[in-house]
């Protein structure tokens, strides 16, 4: 009796265990729970855990409404500030630069003015010596070179000897001059009273066509005077020096030493280079467009010069039919050659009113207009859009900005490329 008591108390211990572990493994399957004491434990642990998983999950969502504040108030200061910010700001509108940066770019400016500008009138052209800057030396009596004191591209000064001669003609015209000088002296010693009028007009008369002599075969007043005072009529070797009319360069020395020479025959052109002429040939149209003292810009190369209207011709060319023009040029940095083909763009007289300003200071913008900058404060640059009424040379007149503005006239691109740099941002698409 005892035992089967025992038994079935066993019995019902077990059963309850059983099924537990059966709804445990249904649990994990995913299956419904038949114990509805047991579901209410598991609901309590599962909805308190919930509870603490939707308190993180605000806690998140408290930290994501942050962060969406902080980074939309960077996307609207970004906005503002003209698109430095991460969004899709404007593109800057100007450039600050520093003193270094300035000097860096080589950066130049310039307070505008209105002037009038003509037409233009583009011809081709060739460097040539200015006739008026130059000399050439040559003998004026047969002789030979004996030495050469200057050479081909040689700057030389007025006055300075440049060939050394000698001559058969000038060493009798040296003697003659001696004896003509020895007796002028020896009469002017004597005196009136002892020496006839005409005896003493006659030595003064030999003394003045010697020194005209020797001074037409090519010597000096200083060199004469300094053959005279040696009193010795050996020094009469015929030898003389040719010396410079002028300043400038040697651009010719057609000779060699030891070389006889003729009268006449070009030993040596001296030229002033900083002052060159640039003959343009013109049809004969295109010449009465202009007028002498026209002004002209020069291109040779990649560099422009300064020049204007001097001389023109009447005639034309018979081959080409056309009419030259000579312009001058400034040539103070050797930047043109004699001989150098070159394209002349000369003013016409059809004049407009504008703002004068250097090709390089005007620049097309990103979409296509014209545009300079201007200072409008020291070291900050502003773009402004202006309009090109004509271009001359390097040289454009334009519309848009007051007279005494100060704009880039040097260096504009880097200013440019300054403006755009600054309104480029990596987070723009």
């Amino acid at each position: 009796m005892n035992n089967r008591l025992v038994l079935l108390m066993l019995l019902s211990l077990a059963i309850p265990s059983a099924a537990w572990a059966e709804k445990g493994h249904a649990h994990e399957e995913g299956d419904g729970l038949d114990d509805f004491s047991d579901i209410e434990i598991v609901e309590e642990t599962h909805e308190h855990s919930d509870e603490g998983h939707q308190y993180k999950e605000e806690g998140h969502g408290h930290k994501d409404d942050g962060h969406e504040e902080k980074g939309h108030d960077d996307h609207g200061g970004g906005h503002d500030e003209g698109g430095d910010g991460h969004g899709h700001g404007e593109a800057a509108s100007d450039a600050e630069l520093s003193d270094a940066q300035r000097r860096m770019a080589g950066i130049e400016t310039m307070a505008v003015k209105r002037q009038s500008m003509g037409d233009a009138i583009t011809a081709p052209g060739e460097a040539i010596l200015n006739a008026y800057r130059t000399t050439k030396i040559t003998p004026r009596t047969p002789a030979q070179v004996m030495k050469r004191h200057a050479r081909l591209g040689d700057h030389v000064k007025k006055g300075q000897s440049l060939v050394t001669l000698s001559s058969v003609e000038m060493a009798e015209a040296q003697g003659g001059l001696m004896e003509a000088n020895v007796e002028l002296r020896r009469v002017k010693k004597l005196g009136r009273k002892v020496v006839s009028e005409k005896r003493f007009v006659a030595a003064q008369i030999a003394y003045q066509q010697a020194y005209a002599k020797v001074s037409a075969y090519g010597m000096t007043k200083a060199q004469i005077k300094s053959l005279i005072k040696t009193g010795d009529a050996t020094r009469a070797t015929g030898e003389f020096r040719l010396l410079s009319f002028q300043d400038g360069t040697v651009i010719s020395d057609e000779f060699i030493v030891g070389e006889l020479i003729e009268p006449g025959h070009v030993l040596m052109t001296i030229s002033d280079e900083s002052v060159l002429w640039v003959e343009a040939r013109l049809t004969p149209e295109d010449a009465a467009r202009i007028a002498l003292g026209s002004s002209a810009r020069i291109q040779a190369g990649k560099h422009w010069l300064s020049g204007k209207v001097t001389q023109a011709r009447h005639t034309l060319d018979e081959a080409t039919r056309t009419l030259a023009v000579h312009i001058e040029v400034d040539n103070r940095n050797d930047e043109l050659h004699p001989g150098q083909f070159v394209t002349a763009v000369i003013e016409g007289e059809d004049r407009q009113q504008g703002i004068v300003l250097p090709l390089a200071a005007v620049l097309r913008a990103a979409d296509g207009d014209w545009q300079v900058f201007v200072e409008v404060a020291p070291g900050r640059f502003e773009p402004k859009e202006v309009e090109v009424l004509r271009t001359l040379g390097d040289q454009m007149l334009i519309e848009g900005i007051a007279e005494g503005t100060t704009v880039v006239s040097k260096g504009a691109f880097f200013v440019q490329s300054e403006i755009a740099k600054s309104g480029f941002s990596v987070h723009n698409h």
